[in-house]
């Protein structure tokens, strides 16, 4: 059979107090709904479906670059009617039924839920809870056979104590809801079509339900306000952590790390506590990043060591490099193997040669600096003239001494040395000595101002 998948996206979120979509809010650095469709992906769908409804727009844009059909649900009447929005869409096949809400239900949960579908049989994920307060019970018959689901404000006592919760996941054919949807009624509490009755219906008609469990309920945990949202984070930046840990990455500690995006790690590297690692990150083997360090869209090399509080964003790091404390790398930089950026330096779209250092408060953007090229502390690369950028060029071997600006563009010969203190703002040859300093005016009667009484 082939299969629909339908994310149901529609709701505002309104205990999110957010005027972003709920399902947009971010969860490890993705927005949820993307967690799902992720997730979906990799069941081979031959078409999914999200509905939409508050902020549908906003929610076409930032899917634009999925494979999805899109179905409107100008008013929330409830599950039933999201799904009705989708029904002229759908084949002939399996249809499962997912939330945009519900970010960390695995993909082998939902194939376990899948394979026992077919025109006698659908499918229905619930969760046993040792606190069900707010979910809909699930309800068996003598023979143990799941035959209706109650919602809370519609249960009575004795099926408020059933602790074999309803997720809301569940797998059907699309013959089944064709026949199952139209029937659904909003005469309960809330007023709503819910898509839980069908599960009364499919007894009625002789269809069996068969259900399924996840692994940990916190698979099925959905997301109706910030403090959810923090626990699923933290959830799932454990789970994170530990596949590090099976991988061979040494955390100083597993409760004080956040991958918001994908980190490759080759063998034997160490993190410190509270990094973030965002977008794709890839540290080669043997990487040290200290404490606090933030590390963005990056590639670095093995045995590099990354000194506390740096932020390294959009850089290619060849390996053997020492980078920090307090290093910042912006978009652009390249250092080559051996390169050393230090303390309170920033660079931006840069590249550093074999050897080179700048090691100490400097500013260099720009530039291209060949080999074992020296920058002393305080250099600046005065690369923007209020309209355009310029380039900065220094040869191999070059000497850059502390507090210079070099004012681009310009180029500095190989093996050239320019002393403290200048500002160059012309071409400096090869093995040359270039000093810019202003006279030193000393008078010896100069008596220092006193405060007035």
């Amino acid at each position: 059979m082939t299969l629909d998948v339908v994310i149901l996206a529609a709701g505002k979120g309104t205990r999110m107090r957010s005027a972003l979509p709920k399902v947009l809010h971010p969860l490890a650095g993705k927005p949820m709904v993307r967690h799902i469709l992720d997730t979906a992906a990799g069941l081979d769908a031959e078409r999914t479906h999200v509905v939409v409804g508050h902020g549908a727009d906003t929610l076409r844009e930032a899917l634009a670059d999925y494979a999805v059909n899109f179905a409107l649900q100008a008013e929330q009447k409830g599950t039933g009617h999201a799904v009705a929005q989708s029904l002229d869409q759908l084949g002939d096949g399996k249809v499962l039924v997912l939330y945009g809400d519900v970010p960390l239900i695995r993909r082998d949960t939902l194939r376990a839920l899948l394979a026992p579908v077919d025109e006698q049989h659908m499918a229905l994920l619930t969760v046993t809870l040792e606190d069900p307060a707010g979910y809909g019970r699930i309800i068996r018959d003598e023979a143990g056979d799941a035959v209706a689901i109650v919602e809370q404000k519609d249960a009575g006592e004795a099926q408020r104590a059933v602790r074999e919760c309803n997720t809301g996941i569940m797998a059907m054919t699309a013959q089944q809801l064709r026949r199952w949807l139209p029937r659904l009624s909003a005469e309960n509490a809330q007023g709503e079509y819910y898509l839980t009755d069908v599960i009364a219906m499919a007894a009625a008609d002789g269809v069996t339900v068969a259900t399924a469990q996840p692994t940990r309920p916190v698979e099925v945990e959905g997301v109706n306000d910030r403090r959810q949202m923090a626990r699923l984070e933290r959830t799932l930046q454990a789970d994170i952590a530990d596949d590090l840990m099976a991988q061979g990455v040494a955390l100083r500690d597993p409760a004080r790390l956040d991958v918001r995006g994908q980190l490759q790690c080759g063998h034997d590297v160490e993190i410190d506590v509270s990094c973030i690692f965002e977008g794709h990150v890839e540290l080669g083997e043997g990487v040290k990043v200290g404490p606090h360090c933030v590390i963005r869209d990056s590639h670095i090399g093995a045995e590099t060591v990354i000194e506390a509080h740096s932020v390294i964003e959009g850089a290619v790091v060849a390996g053997h490099n020492q980078l920090g404390p307090f290093a910042r790398l912006r978009p652009g930089t390249r250092l080559a193997v051996g390169a050393r950026v230090g303390n309170f330096v920033e660079t931006k779209n840069v590249e550093v040669g074999e050897g080179s250092k700048i090691n100490h408060l400097s500013y260099v953007g720009d530039a291209r600096l060949g080999q074992g090229v020296n920058v002393g502390a305080g250099t600046i690369t005065c690369n923007y003239d209020g309209a355009n950028k310029h380039h900065t060029e220094i040869g191999d071997d070059a000497f850059i001494g502390s507090n210079t600006a070099l004012v681009a563009p310009v180029s500095i010969g190989k093996g050239a040395t320019v002393g403290a203190g200048s500002t160059i703002n012309r071409d400096v040859a090869e093995n040359t000595l270039a000093v810019e300093r202003s006279r030193v005016v000393s008078k010896d009667d100069w008596q220092r101002p006193t405060k007035r009484g």
